[in-house]
């Protein structure tokens, strides 16, 4: 059997103490540096006596001398009971990486989904991640010039994030030895390590080396327990139960450095063991660097600092990534019950991809980047065959993960810095902190103000009885708490803050206006909301508000009174606004807010009333309205270079004259047309038409068109009117938008909107009188 204990030569003991002597320590330092309780194994070391063999090798590993020079007649090899032959280290190697498979593959090689009820094989499912080297809340930005940034040039998840370089995860694990993979909840973080674990494990990544994964909060609980922070001590006891059970073979695995260790979890550490933790995976890291490290972490708990590891961070999922990840989703869980209540696999990954591109689903191509929500959008689409039309209810469940539910799925428990806050409590404080910021327009907001803001929040609450400072403290506490715990406030660049979707912000914002108390205070916050109703930032607030109310009548009523007010003052919008009525009312069967809405758009914008026309089906009159105020608006272009154009515009007359069916408008057409000179006439013919003709050609066409068409009319907007037109065209578009947003509005209320859509004052006020 083998010796128990080793013992120093007389010439190891000089050996050992000269290098102690290097080090510059007392041996109460060295008793640390090896976890001893009290410095006697060190002094029996120096004196030559027997000593435990796994302390003697780790006093050796310290002071950086090879045990087996420094023993006295040194064994070959430890030797477990009946082993007669030692192991190369590469035999060593593959004795352990065979006894610990199983283990890794169980611990690693399946994934339980949130809401699936049965494992998943990880290869299944899993998609590759990308890194970002530079971790983006470590950059210094200004927030004035980030608030400037239009919602519509930038990414509504990233909120202006710059692209950065990616690389490979593998890559960037390839290139760090030491290395702290963060990012934001949901994002990937364990899957990447359990996904490192089985391809070490299967032979496909670092196959000279054996895999250890840890989750950290376990082995925190196990340290308090035992009383015992010691990680070699904890991966032996994993070992163990694989049958490695010789502790100098483990030792020996990560003096060589052919471990891979994969710790996972760090934010997941309760804060009395957090220090204890970081001081053990700092000290094992050093004094077995040669291996390969890797720890996880969430983004917010990066000031746990580790000495001597690199910090990346796990990239959102790029449109490749998406796409890879809905086929393996669908190929593995698509299964449906058929009529004989068998399951068949259906894979909706065309179907999922399509409708996500969909304009009106822009809001879910946000969210998805995160591999959590994108898999609730492929669970939720599998069951309804669409993305939910109220989008109220996929935030709200978002939001719920994020505040929870997520760590009770994973069995994790955070310490608890919320002044006892229930999740109603912690809802009402972000919608007030969502409210307040984006009532200022505040999407990105410094550490102090967002502090405040908490403050203020809490000193309204009853029964707060907290001091300034005191104050200060505790907001500070809860903006961590919100940050590191559920990440939906995060640090974007130093000192920096915003929500981590905007979509949530906007979701909270209409939260606050729909929780109002009274419906007094409804009616206010209501009424404050309707006074956004030109903002195109507030659009989706509006949408959500809608969504929320148990009624939407008194909202789009506002909203309706609103969009009026907006032209009511000005006699030549409220003209231009009566010829709309009157056109719309000319056509056979109109269905008039319709048409007043497409001549509305056909008077600013052409390409704007094509896109309705169509959209629309409407009836002949209007594609052929919309041909000649095409036609009309490209005669205003100098073509008097281009001779050829006076075929051109023959060819554009033949094509519409082939839909008019009005006899005087089809005569006046043609004799206009016939005015044109023949395209076989030479360029000197050509041009000398044009320069005498040409501009009285043309105004002979507007006239006709005006006569038979009513269209076109020089109605000379200034610039004001047409900024005042372009904010009521697009307020009533937003109007629409909430009335199709599947709101609960009454019938009466929905038709007395559409009825009413784009009339002139005098119209309505009319209207009013005789409905009274």
């Amino acid at each position: 059997m083998a010796k128990r204990s080793l013992q120093a030569s007389p010439g190891g003991i000089q050996q050992a103490k000269r290098a102690f002597a290097l080090k510059g320590w007392t041996q109460e330092n060295l008793a640390g540096e090896v976890n001893l309780k009290t410095r006697q194994p060190i002094w029996r070391f120096f004196t030559g006596q027997p000593v435990d063999r796994q302390v003697f090798m780790e006093i050796c590993q310290v002071l950086d001398l090879d045990w087996r020079e420094i023993a006295k007649n040194p064994p070959a090899e430890f030797l477990e009971p009946g082993e007669t032959v030692a192991l190369t280290l590469d035999e060593l190697v593959a004795q352990v990486r065979s006894q610990h498979h199983d283990t890794i593959q169980h611990r690693c090689g399946i994934l339980q989904l949130l809401d699936v009820r049965h494992p998943v094989n990880i290869d299944d499912i899993y998609v590759d991640v990308n890194i970002l080297e530079a971790v983006a809340n470590q950059q210094c930005l200004d927030v004035s010039a980030l608030n400037n940034l239009d919602p519509a040039d930038f990414n509504r998840m990233g909120l202006g994030m710059i692209d950065q370089p990616q690389i490979p995860g593998v890559e960037a694990v390839k290139n760090y030895s030491k290395l702290r993979v963060l990012g934001k909840p949901g994002i990937g973080k364990t899957t990447f390590l359990q996904h490192l674990a089985v391809q070490c494990n299967q032979g496909e990544f670092a196959p000279e080396k054996v895999p250890i994964f840890i989750l950290l909060r376990e082995f925190a609980q196990a340290a308090k327990r035992q009383d015992d922070v010691s990680l070699f001590n904890y991966i032996h006891q994993t070992l163990v139960r694989s049958g490695l059970t010789n502790p100098a073979q483990l030792e020996r695995l990560l003096i060589e450095g052919r471990v891979l260790m994969l710790m996972d979890g760090m934010d997941e550490v309760i804060n009395q063991d957090i220090s204890a933790t970081i001081r053990e995976i700092r000290s094992f890291s050093d004094k077995y660097h040669r291996n390969q490290f890797v720890v996880s972490c969430r983004t917010a708990a990066q000031e746990l600092a580790l000495h001597g590891f690199t910090d990346v961070e796990i990239a959102p999922f790029s449109s490749e990534q998406i796409t890879t990840f809905a086929q393996k989703w669908f190929v593995t869980l698509g299964g449906t019950a058929n009529s004989q209540g068998q399951t068949q696999t259906v894979d909706f990954t065309a179907d999922f991809l399509e409708k996500l591109d969909l304009p009106e689903n822009w809001q879910f191509r946000q969210l998805v980047v995160t591999p959590l929500f994108l898999h609730l959008s492929c669970w939720l689409f599998q069951g309804q065959g669409q993305f939910p039309t109220k989008r109220t209810a996929f935030y709200k469940q978002g939001l719920d993960l994020l505040l929870g539910k997520w760590d009770e799925n994973k069995g994790v428990t955070r310490d608890e810095t919320y002044r006892g806050f229930l999740l109603p409590q912690k809802m009402r404080l972000l919608s007030q902190l969502a409210a307040v910021t984006f009532e200022k327009g505040q999407y990105f907001f410094e550490q102090r103000v967002i502090e405040q803001y908490i403050e203020d929040y809490l000193q309204n609450l009853p029964e707060m009885t907290l001091q300034p400072e005191e104050l200060q403290l505790e907001s500070e506490a809860m903006l961590k708490a919100i940050e590191a715990q559920h990440g939906i406030l995060i640090e974007r660049a130093r000192g920096i803050f915003s929500f981590s979707y905007l979509v949530f912000q906007e979701y909270l914002t209409a939260r606050k206006i729909v929780a109002t108390h009274n419906l007094s205070a409804l009616e206010q916050a209501l009424g404050g909301l309707v006074s956004h109703i030109t903002d195109p930032h507030w659009h989706e607030v509006f949408l959500l508000t809608a969504g929320m109310l148990r009624s939407a009548d008194s909202l789009v009523q506002l909203m309706k009174q609103e969009v009026d007010a907006l032209v009511a003052q000005d006699p030549h919008l409220q003209e231009f606004l009566m010829w709309v009525n009157q056109k719309s009312k000319s056509l056979p069967d109109p269905k008039l807010a319709t048409t007043r809405a497409f001549y509305l758009a056909l008077a600013q914008d052409s390409s704007s009333a094509n896109q309705f026309a169509l959209a629309s089906s409407l009836d002949q009159g209007i594609f052929l309205d919309t041909a000649l105020e095409n036609l009309l608006r490209d005669f205003a272009i100098d073509h008097s270079q281009n001779f050829a154009y006076a075929h051109a515009c023959s060819e554009a007359l033949n094509n519409i004259l082939v839909i008019v069916l009005d006899a005087g408008f089809y005569k006046s057409l043609q004799q206009i047309k016939d005015q044109l000179p023949a395209s076989h006439q030479s360029q000197e013919q050509l041009e000398t038409w044009w320069q005498n003709n040409y501009a009285n050609w043309v105004e002979q066409l507007k006239d006709s068109v005006a006569k038979y068409r009513n269209i076109h009319h020089p109605w000379q907007f200034n610039p004001e009117q047409k900024q005042v037109l372009n904010r009521y065209y697009d307020a009533n578009q937003l109007l629409i938008d909430c009335l199709n947003s599947n709101c609960e509005v009454t019938e009466t209320m929905r038709k007395e909107i559409e009825a009413t859509l784009l009339l002139t004052q005098q119209e309505l006020d009319d209207r009013e009188w005789q409905n009274n």
